[in-house]
């Protein structure tokens, strides 16, 4: 099972940062849309190390599939061939209020996307007219000139990331792989996630399964400095996303639907020091993954090694690089058996 963790840093930081998780035994990192660009720490992930890069995910619906694209063909030429393009939707007022974009059906337009892009992809690997003509994009006209350098990798795969079951049956119609949203767990896996993934395999009639991989936020500690540190950021991060109605599925699973317009409700008032206190220990454990490093590593692998192709954890309080390198290195003693 491979490990992947998010790069948050400054640029500026990126360089060392990735040789230090490189040498902690992290297999790939990525980078999510928050606060800065997902695509240039990549540029320096893969000139400063051979770790597996993707985004994690990048927002498809402000952008065009064309400069998605360029992108991504530029990116897997620079790394090697060491790329994904980690596509997702974001939610509606995020869209629409802070990327003044359009939201209108999700799926539909998330499937035009992916056909796109890969369209685009054809044309330019081998040679064939671009002539995509969809509902909320089309493409026609490609140039000579606008032809990017051949390069003798194949062009990135394309992750999606999926949550809910119709995103999710899309993804396993069209995608190279499925990035679980760290808002999950094993029972959401078990009785949502695969079965819809499936359902879309089965519908497009493809032979290969997309790659799976699940996100997971992890609370690590060895000290009680430690432990309060890991507890509040894991608590605060599970309210922050249970709050948001797109993700009440995963508590529904769990007969916990009742808890989302609360933490919703709380988080309209700003009372977010409030938040964490709906978090209990028990919905903690069953959605993130707690323990001393070495317990850490073994439910990494006892929830994921048997589905998962890669996992990427999150980690939503500063934690020391060798706190992480001894979660990987309990990943790997037992994986590698």
């Amino acid at each position: 099972m491979l490990l992947d963790i998010g790069i948050t840093t400054d640029l500026s930081l990126v360089p060392d940062r990735v040789v230090e998780l490189a040498e902690a035994g992290f297999d790939g990192v990525f980078t999510a849309e928050a606060s800065r660009d997902v695509f240039a720490p990549l540029v320096l992930a893969s000139e400063h190390s051979d770790l597996f890069c993707y985004t994690n995910i990048a927002l498809a619906f402000p952008r065009s599939p064309m400069l998605l694209a360029c992108t991504g063909w530029d990116l897997q030429r620079y790394s090697k061939g060491k790329i994904a393009l980690g596509l997702g939707s974001q939610i509606k007022p995020h869209i629409e209020k802070r990327y003044s974009a359009v939201w209108e059906r999700p799926v539909a337009q998330m499937r035009e996307v992916i056909e796109s892009i890969k369209t685009i992809f054809d044309c330019w690997s081998e040679g064939s007219d671009l002539n995509y003509q969809g509902e909320f994009y089309k493409f026609s006209l490609m140039t000579p000139i606008f032809v990017p350098d051949p390069m003798q990798w194949e062009p990135p795969p394309i992750w999606l990331a999926a949550l809910g079951p119709l995103m999710t049956k899309l993804a396993g119609e069209l995608s190279d792989g499925v990035l679980i949203h760290p808002f999950s767990s094993r029972k959401f896996l078990d009785e949502v996630t695969i079965p819809a993934l499936s359902e879309g395999t089965m519908k497009s009639g493809r032979k290969d399964q997309p790659k799976l991989i699940p996100n997971a936020i992890i609370c690590t500690y060895r000290s009680e400095e430690e432990y309060e540190k890991a507890i509040t950021g894991a608590k605060f991060n599970l309210a922050f996303y249970g709050s948001t109605p797109a993700y009440k599925v995963t508590l529904d699973v769990h007969g916990w639907g009742e808890m989302q317009p609360v933490l919703n409700r709380l988080t309209k008032e700003g009372k977010w020091k409030e938040i964490s206190s709906v978090i209990d220990d028990e919905v903690l454990h069953t959605l993130a993954v707690v323990g001393e490093p070495s317990e850490v590593g073994s439910q990494l692998v006892e929830r994921f090694d048997d589905v998962a192709d890669r996992v990427g954890i999150s980690v939503p309080y500063e934690a020391s690089t060798d706190l992480l390198a001894e979660v990987v290195d309990s990943v790997k003693t037992q994986t590698d058996k």
